[in-house]
């Protein structure tokens, strides 16, 4: 379990620091919902109740697709995913 804590604290650290480009940003957050989907396994596994870990799943599935939805409409639009090149007078 402490494994699992320390991996969630650099992925924090990381996403803090990485902070300019889009798509770092959403692979660190993803590396986060992996990282907490193991964490919510061991809880629910010592309690016999694993299939909550589909719901939290989808719910990921479906954040993920969002993230990656808008960064190729923020490519299209403004060409990279540079957060500091943003003109958001445009959406």
């Amino acid at each position: 379990m402490m494994i699992y804590m320390q991996i969630f604290l650099i992925s924090m650290m990381l996403l803090m620091m990485m902070y300019k480009h889009m798509l770092i940003m959403l692979m660190m957050m993803e590396l986060l919902v992996i990282n907490m989907s193991m964490i919510i396994y061991m809880m629910m596994g010592e309690l016999g109740m694993e299939f909550y870990l589909i719901y939290y799943l989808i719910f990921s599935v479906c954040e993920s697709v969002l993230g990656l939805a808008l960064l190729v409409m923020i490519v299209r639009f403004n060409g990279n995913d540079l957060y500091y090149m943003f003109n958001f007078s445009k959406f």
